[in-house]
């Protein structure tokens, strides 16, 4: 008998093997593949009939693992249509290094055994309702966004859903933006739920990642917490998807397989049949627009735990305040911050750039220290004493033989988080000093360090955007944005919305636990409305702005975007091939295309990089077109395609 058989592969079609056994979809089979063995999946239908006459092969073997439920393979299906990727790039999302895993022993899951002994929270009015309303749409797909004020205590409501979907025997996903999120959010749901959850994230052990795959696909382990990828784990009986900071710009996948982990969250609990929550302080632009079309349900929490107060916000404008030589700090924010810190206040000084510096140039010879593989500047890490490029990670020492003569003789522009820190150190000597950036809280100490930031044994922060995640610092009431200027500009058409939801999110660490809190904003801008609009206790007022300003220039998302990025290491060869690939495209599929244009960072490991950029309405029709006029265009030898659908940076 014949069989389809997936490989996880760049394939974007089953092959067909023969077998006597008895293989029904979903099973996993090992099947001989050129010179070698591979594993696949019995797939749903056959590829497509080729004139070409091929030997069959046999199946060597069927896989003693459950196999993928049908509703996975039909998300696998539409996952790899509606992002453009060949089906067995999406298979090999849902294995481990292209392969399953086989089933352990029960006393490999010990640690995740379930055993709910609830904590005993007293919900608020609000709370109560807000889980009313979830609990009463808890039974097939449907989406629901819980919207709340930061500190409004949005986790409990969802970890009292969760309960009731985990009582009736199913598992549960928790989906967070960021894995230096997971140590803090691991200790509350073990205080709530009294058993381990699994954590799944890029930087847990291979080992780990084999019980929890094993785990998940037998029903034995119940709930994961998880960054993207675990959105692709196969659940036995998956009950719950919970995406929270759904706004977060951290749940675009924007390397390899490109994709929107919160919107195929949205498709997979389509695919299940099974509820998913949305949790965010300021819903994206997209949600929002859902929300008002009614297609997701939606309950607010407004009033923050214990009715502490949102903070007060507080501009100081530098146009009026001269600066000391080498200083970002004003002598009006030393005071403010001197008089938190006699009340044994925590503060933050809020900087959303890494590193100690982010230009060095020679005062002899004015030349830049740019990465040589990229189109960009080196950054200036002290703490490291090397410069580094963010996006291809090169490293470079501060030695350089000058033109004009000796060594260079660098001096650094600009401001980063160590720089920063540096300065805070000595205004204010004696206090402790932490830096919190993706640099510094992904390592092992990073635990140790939210202890010590939680007891107030730091007294001083300096941090990037990643603090603003979620984070729970009771005695942070001071927070100073060193330059609110420095985040308002790019080549993105969601700069407005990012800021919104960053300074949302940002504001709200501070004044948690009832005390009365203050942000102050430094800032060049005169236009101080901007301030105030984005940092407005109704976030809706800047939103509904937002939508108009997108309904009238046809933006997302009303209407779609897919942006193909062409790379190559030759730029006259790469742009000649744009312009060639763009009369490929024209008037063969359905939707406008704008461009070839050199991508703002025109240069990424080597490779130069030019952007078309599609778009059209918002049904499958224009992946579909695109689906079938791509793969008969040959491109030149080194030069590669990338598919973005609905992209969100546009670098």
């Amino acid at each position: 008998m014949k069989f389809p058989i997936l490989l996880p592969n760049i394939f974007n079609h089953p092959f067909t093997y023969e077998s006597n056994l008895d293989l029904k979809i979903g099973d996993f089979v090992e099947v001989p593949f050129g010179k070698s063995e591979m594993i696949g999946v019995v797939w749903d239908d056959f590829e497509k009939k080729n004139s070409k006459k091929f030997q069959i092969k046999k199946v060597t073997n069927k896989l003693d693992i459950p196999g993928l439920k049908k509703n996975i393979i039909n998300f696998l299906n539409w996952f790899s249509n509606y992002n453009l990727v060949p089906k067995g790039m999406a298979l090999k999302l849902v294995l481990l290094s292209g392969k399953p895993v086989k089933i352990l022993d029960d006393i490999s899951y010990r640690h995740f055994f379930q055993n709910i002994k609830k904590k005993t929270i007293r919900l608020t009015k609000e709370q109560k309702k807000s889980l009313k309303l979830i609990n009463n749409s808890n039974k097939e797909f449907n989406v629901h966004v819980l919207q709340g004020t930061t500190g409004s205590g949005k986790t409990i409501v969802y970890f009292e859903a969760l309960k009731k979907i985990l009582e009736k025997g199913n598992q549960g996903l928790i989906m967070l933006p960021e894995i230096g999120l997971t140590n803090q959010f691991e200790k509350k749901f073990i205080e709530f739920f009294g058993f381990k959850p699994a954590i799944w994230h890029s930087n847990i052990t291979k080992k780990n990642k084999r019980i929890i795959w094993s785990g998940i696909i037998t029903g034995k382990i119940k709930v994961v917490i998880g960054a993207r990828s675990s959105l692709f784990l196969p659940f036995k009986k998956l009950g719950l998807i919970i995406v929270d900071e759904e706004h977060d710009q951290s749940y675009k996948q924007d390397e390899g397989v490109i994709y929107n982990a919160r919107d195929m969250a949205i498709s997979r609990a389509s695919f299940e049949n099974i509820p998913i929550n949305l949790v965010t302080a300021v819903p994206s632009i997209e949600t929002y627009e859902n929300i008002k079309k009614k297609k997701y349900n939606v309950s607010k929490l407004e009033q923050r735990y214990q009715n502490a107060s949102l903070p007060n916000f507080e501009i100081i404008n530098l146009n009026n305040i001269k600066l000391e030589k080498q200083s970002w700090l004003s002598k009006e924010i030393i005071q403010k911050v001197n008089f938190h810190l006699k009340r044994n206040d925590q503060v933050l000084f809020f900087l959303n750039r890494r590193g100690f510096a982010p230009n060095a140039l020679c005062k002899k010879c004015f030349r830049t220290f740019s990465c040589p593989n990229c189109s960009i500047n080196l950054v200036f890490h002290k703490n490291k004493n090397f410069l580094l490029c963010h996006y291809c990670g090169l490293k470079n020492s501060l030695v350089r033989n000058c033109v004009k003569d000796g060594s260079c003789d660098l001096i650094f522009s600009g401001p980063g988080v160590e720089r920063i820190s540096e300065e805070v150190k000595k205004t204010f000597p004696s206090k402790k000093v932490e830096i919190f950036s993706s640099d510094t809280m992904n390592k092992k100490s990073s635990k140790e360090k939210l202890e010590k930031i939680i007891n107030n044994e730091i007294e001083i922060l300096v941090g990037t955007q990643l603090i603003s995640k979620g984070f729970h610092f009771p005695k942070l009431n001071c927070i100073v944005v060193v330059d609110i200027d420095l985040s308002s500009h790019g080549h993105d058409l969601r700069i407005a919305e990012k800021n919104l939801q960053l300074y949302h999110q940002l504001s709200g660490r501070a004044g948690r636990t009832g005390q009365p809190s203050t942000v102050y904003f430094q800032t060049y801008n005169t236009d101080t409305k901007m301030i105030f609009d984005i940092t407005n206790k109704n976030p809706e007022i800047f939103l509904e702005k937002e939508i108009k300003i997108r309904k009238q220039n046809n933006l997302p998302p009303f209407q779609r975007f897919i942006s193909l990025i062409l790379t190559g290491e030759n730029e006259d060869k790469l742009e000649k091939e744009a312009l060639k690939f763009k009369s490929f495209l024209q008037n063969k599929i359905n939707g406008k295309i704008l461009g070839p244009v050199n991508a703002p960072i025109f240069r990424i490991k080597k490779k130069f990089r030019v952007r078309l950029l599609i778009r059209g309405p918002k049904n499958l029709y224009l992946q579909n077109s695109l689906a079938l006029i791509i793969p008969k265009y040959k491109f030149l030898t080194g030069i590669k395609l990338s598919v973005d659908v609905d992209p969100i940076s546009f670098n």
